[in-house]
C-alpha cells in the first residue's frame, strides 16, 4: 500500500470539497432541537463551531439566529461553505487551525464540533474550548459511527477481499462495530476524546439512528471522502474503489446501505 504520508490526515477533505459536500451524511433536524433545549441557545446566542467543512451543520445553527463563527483549516472546504450560506450574515467563516486561531479575546456560549473534535491536538483543544467559552458555556460534539446488525447485509464485508487486494493490511479496514456495542460507549466524550484533565462536566448523550442508501457508483463517491481512502495512493484507491463499484453493481444488486449512530454529546464548562 502506499500512502500520501505528507499530507496531514485532517487536510485530505479539502481536496474533495463538493464531493465531500454531496455524500457526506447530514445531521437530524431532532438533533438541533435536543441541542437548543440543553444548552438553551437562542438569537442571542454567540457559537463557535470548530472544523466546519462545508457547513453541513453550520446551517442549521445559523436557521436558529445565534451569530456563528466557524473556523476550517482547509481553504477549499472553507470556500465552499461560504458560498452555501451567503444567505445568513450572522455567519463568519475563519480559515485557520483550531489549535493556532486567534479568538481576539471573544467568547462564546457553545462550542459545536460536529465529526471534527478526533482531528484535533487533545494536548491543546480542550483548554482552548473551555478557555473561549463563557462561564457556563457548554460544549458540544457531534458525529456519526457506522454501525451494523447482527447478520444483516454489510457492504465492507462483501468486499474485505478487494480491500485486502489492493491495500494488504491496512489497520484502517475492518467491519463496522454493532449497533449495541456504540450505544454502551455512553458515557464521557466516547473514543477517542477524553478530557483527562476534567474541564468539563458530565456528558449528556443522544443517539439518532441514519441510513444513506447509495449504489455502486455512489458508494465508491462516498468512500472517495473518507480520510483512509483519501490516504492511499491514487494509484491503488481508484482501482480499489472502481472494484467496490463493481462488486456492487453485479453482486448487491446495485445498492449499498450505510448505517449510522448520529451522536450528540455535550458537557459544560467547569469554572
Amino acid at each position: 500500500m502506499t500512502v500520501g504520508d505528507s499530507r496531514k490526515p485532517r487536510r485530505v477533505f479539502n481536496e474533495v470539497p463538493e464531493l465531500y459536500d454531496r455524500v457526506r451524511p447530514s445531521y437530524p433536524t431532532d438533533l438541533f432541537a435536543d441541542l437548543v433545549a440543553v444548552a438553551g441557545i437562542d438569537e442571542r446566542s454567540a457559537v463557535l463551531e470548530v472544523g466546519c467543512g462545508t457547513g453541513q451543520a453550520t446551517r442549521p445553527l445559523a436557521e436558529l439566529g445565534c451569530n456563528v463563527t466557524a473556523v476550517e483549516p482547509g481553504a477549499e472546504l472553507a470556500e465552499v461553505a461560504r458560498q452555501r450560506l451567503l444567505a445568513f450574515p450572522n455567519v463568519a467563516i475563519e480559515t485557520s487551525t483550531f489549535e493556532s486561531w486567534d479568538p481576539h479575546d471573544r467568547r462564546f456560549d457553545l462550542l459545536v464540533a460536529a465529526s471534527s473534535w478526533h482531528w484535533i491536538d487533545p494536548n491543546i483543544g480542550w483548554r482552548r474550548a473551555h478557555d473561549v467559552l463563557r462561564p457556563g458555556g457548554r460544549m458540544a460534539v457531534l458525529g456519526h459511527v457506522v454501525v451494523r446488525q447482527p447478520d444483516a447485509p454489510e457492504v465492507y464485508a462483501a468486499t474485505a477481499d478487494l480491500h485486502e487486494q489492493f491495500a494488504p493490511g491496512n489497520p484502517d479496514w475492518g467491519h463496522p462495530p454493532l449497533e449495541a456495542d456504540v450505544r454502551a460507549t455512553s458515557q464521557g466524550w466516547g473514543p477517542p476524546n477524553e478530557d483527562h484533565d476534567g474541564l468539563f462536566g458530565p456528558t449528556i448523550v443522544h443517539w439518532y439512528p441514519m441510513v444513506q442508501h447509495f449504489d455502486g457508483a455512489g458508494f465508491a463517491d462516498l468512500l472517495r471522502t473518507l480520510s483512509p481512502y483519501r490516504r492511499l495512493d491514487p494509484s491503488v484507491r481508484e482501482p480499489l474503489l472502481e472494484a467496490i463499484a463493481e462488486r456492487i453493481r453485479t453482486q448487491l444488486g446495485d445498492t449499498a446501505t450505510r448505517c449510522y449512530l448520529c451522536v450528540l454529546r455535550i458537557g459544560q464548562r467547569l469554572d
